[in-house]
């Protein structure tokens, strides 16, 4: 490992501490289907692991240093907890960047300071439900983001992580939505938006090459065994269940380029 990465190590072990413990989930989740494996490769060492996006990804994490709560208690938190935790040797970073109500320009706005300059190897963004809310309540304090700025902006942040560090892994998770209190009011138009949403984002985790993690496929199969209500208690937010989908997703695809990240059999 080069100075400088040891460098940045230590600068980003300032501000950011990995994953600390295990999420409990309820008994009508099955055990985790994954478990981390193989030999330490040493390139898969120094990983710093970047979560972006808005409340979902926030889960109301700690806005200091304190590792009990640095990593919020949503998917994030889980996936750190069990990839640190199994692997202290690999020396990896875990930071959590969500910020409630954010939308892709809004990520923008931060992307120098909270993405570049954390300097991430694996870089996850969930965002898209703000966006199609600005588009469809027309709410003065939410700055309009049609899908032409939500594509745009979304391929102009991505090509500033790619030209800082052309090897970085990209996952780019599929935004997601149900009906329900706080998404019923024009439900046709809003639901509407944000599935041409899910289309950019297929679309941009294609041309980029990226891992794109299908959520809302995973909630809809999900649905078959339990009401909405269950995963996401508002049509927006998850549950605690939900946020466990959103963990396995995430790890089984992540998986196929992280190797030491091994699905096994439900």
């Amino acid at each position: 490992m080069s100075a400088n990465h040891n460098s940045r190590r230590n600068f980003l072990k300032t501000v950011a501490i990995g994953s600390l413990s295990t999420l409990i989930i309820p008994n009508t989740i099955k055990a985790s289907e994954y478990e981390s494996v193989g030999p330490v490769s040493e390139k898969d060492k120094g990983l710093v692991f970047l979560f972006q996006g808005d409340s979902i990804t926030d889960g109301n994490r700690g806005r200091n240093t304190d590792p009990n709560h640095i990593m919020g208690h949503g998917y994030a938190f889980s996936i750190a907890s069990r990839i640190g935790c199994d692997f202290p040797e690999k020396n990896l970073t875990f930071i959590n960047r969500g910020i409630s109500g954010n939308k892709v320009t809004d990520l923008a706005k931060r992307w120098d300071k909270d993405t570049l300059e954390l300097k991430p190897d694996v870089l996850s963004i969930l965002i898209g439900i703000n966006d199609t809310s600005s588009n469809i309540d027309l709410r003065p304090m939410l700055t309009q983001v049609t899908l032409q700025l939500y594509d745009e902006t979304y391929r102009s942040i991505l090509d500033q992580a790619v030209k800082q560090n052309p090897g970085i892994i990209l996952v780019l998770n599929q935004p997601f939505i149900f009906k329900n209190s706080s998404t019923v009011k024009n439900w046709e138009d809003r639901h509407n938006d944000l599935i041409e949403r899910q289309k950019i984002v297929e679309k941009i985790a294609s041309d980029y090459k990226a891992i794109y993690v299908r959520l809302q496929d995973v909630f809809d199969a999900a649905c078959k065994k339990a009401p909405a209500e269950y995963w996401i208690w508002d049509g927006i937010h998850p549950t605690v269940s939900g946020h466990e989908l959103i963990t396995r997703e995430w790890m089984k695809q992540v998986s196929k380029k992280l190797k030491f990240i091994k699905k096994v059999g439900r």
